[in-house]
C-alpha cells in the first residue's frame, strides 16, 4: 500500500486524466454501473460543520473508493482550512488496501471544481463568457480555475460575490494573481441579471439567488447544498427553469438542491435529466438559447473512485 500525502497527491495530480476519468464516471453512474451505497452524514451545527463518508465501486474497475470528508465553514476565522478529508483505496479483487490519500479534502475540493466545470461546459449558452460566482471559499476558487482551465481558449469574465464584501475582493484578488479575468460584484441582483453562467458554492440554509433576477437563457450550477436544510435558489427558480439536470436523482431530491421542491411533491425523478446523460449524448441538453437550466451536483462517491484512479494510473500502482 502506498501512502501519499497532499503535496504528492499535487505533484502527481494530471488535470486533463481526471477531467476524462470524472466525465466517464458521471456515464456510468446514468448507465447504472456504479454500485453506491447511502451517503452516511454527520451534521456538527453549534460549530457549522459537516462530515460525508462516501463509498463505490464502478463496474468492471479494479479498485473500490472510501472517501471522508469534512467542512467545517467557521474555520478560516481560525486560520485553518474549512475542508479536510481522505480518500481510501482498495482492491476490487482481493480486498486489500491500496492507497491512503490523504489529501485533507484537496481531492474532494478539485472533483467537486471538476464536475462544475463540466456542467457549466455542456448546459450553459453556447459561446458563453459571462460568469458569476456566489461564495469566498475555496470552492469557489476551484470552480473557477477548473472552468477555465476546461475551455482554455476562451477566456471568461467572473464576478465573485460573498456576504463579506472583503471576502469577495481577496477571492477576485487571488484569482486575478492566476491569471483569470475577474472582478468582485457588489450587487448580487445586478451581477445575477448580466451573468451567463451562476455557480453557486455556498452552505446556505435560505436561498441567496431569487427567481426574478435570472434571466432567460442563463445556466446556474448548483453545488453548495449537500445536505438537508441547505438551499441557496429560491424554489420558484428551480421551478420556472426549462431543463433541470442532477448528478443523482436520489441524492437531490433527497438532500440537493432540488429537495425543497421534492419534499412537498412539487418535483420527482421523472422531471430531472441525469449530468451522465447530458455528457453522453443520451439527453440533448439545452435546446435553445433562451431556456433555464440548472445543475443541482450533489457529490457522487463516483467522482472520488474515478479522481482516485486517475491519480493510481499517474503513480503508476498497480491496483
Amino acid at each position: 500500500m502506498i501512502q501519499l500525502d497532499k503535496s504528492q497527491i499535487q505533484d502527481r495530480f494530471d488535470f486533463a486524466r481526471a477531467v476524462d476519468a470524472i466525465r466517464a464516471a458521471y456515464i456510468a453512474v446514468a448507465q447504472g454501473r456504479v454500485q453506491t451505497p447511502p451517503v452516511t452524514y454527520l451534521g456538527f451545527p453549534e460549530v457549522a460543520g459537516d462530515c460525508h463518508v462516501k463509498s463505490g465501486h464502478i463496474e468492471g474497475d479494479d479498485i473500490f473508493v472510501i472517501k471522508i470528508a469534512t467542512g467545517f465553514y467557521d474555520n478560516p476565522s481560525k486560520g485553518l482550512p474549512s475542508s479536510n478529508g481522505m480518500n481510501l483505496v482498495f482492491s476490487a479483487k482481493t480486498g486489500a488496501p491500496v492507497a491512503f490519500l490523504q489529501d485533507e479534502g484537496w481531492l474532494t475540493d478539485i472533483r467537486t471544481g471538476i464536475g462544475g466545470a463540466l456542467a457549466t461546459q455542456a448546459l450553459a449558452v453556447e459561446g458563453f463568457e459571462n460568469v458569476l460566482i456566489v461564495g469566498t471559499g475555496l470552492q469557489a476558487r476551484h470552480q473557477a480555475k477548473c472552468l477555465q482551465q476546461l475551455i482554455p481558449d476562451r477566456p471568461l469574465s467572473f464576478q465573485i460575490w460573498g456576504r463579506s464584501p472583503d471576502q469577495a475582493k481577496a477571492t477576485a484578488d487571488d484569482l486575478m494573481s492566476m491569471g483569470l479575468k475577474t472582478e468582485h460584484a457588489e450587487d448580487l441582483p445586478s451581477a445575477c441579471k448580466t451573468a451567463q453562467a451562476i455557480i453557486t458554492t455556498t452552505p446556505a440554509q435560505s436561498f441567496l439567488i431569487a427567481n426574478d433576477w435570472v434571466q432567460p437563457g442563463a445556466h446556474i450550477s448548483a453545488v453548495g447544498a449537500d445536505c438537508p436544510g441547505k438551499q441557496e435558489l429560491e424554489a420558484d427558480l428551480v421551478a420556472r427553469a426549462d431543463l433541470l439536470v442532477c448528478d443523482s436523482p436520489e441524492q437531490c431530491l433527497d438532500h440537493g438542491e432540488f429537495q425543497t421542491l421534492a419534499k412537498i411533491g412539487h418535483l420527482s425523478k421523472t422531471d430531472v435529466a441525469t449530468l451522465g446523460n447530458i455528457l453522453s449524448g443520451a439527453h440533448p441538453g439545452r435546446q435553445s438559447a433562451d431556456q433555464i437550466t440548472i445543475a443541482d451536483l450533489t457529490g457522487l462517491a463516483a467522482q472520488d473512485i474515478a479522481i482516485s484512479s486517475a491519480l493510481q494510473i499517474e503513480t503508476g500502482q498497480p491496483a
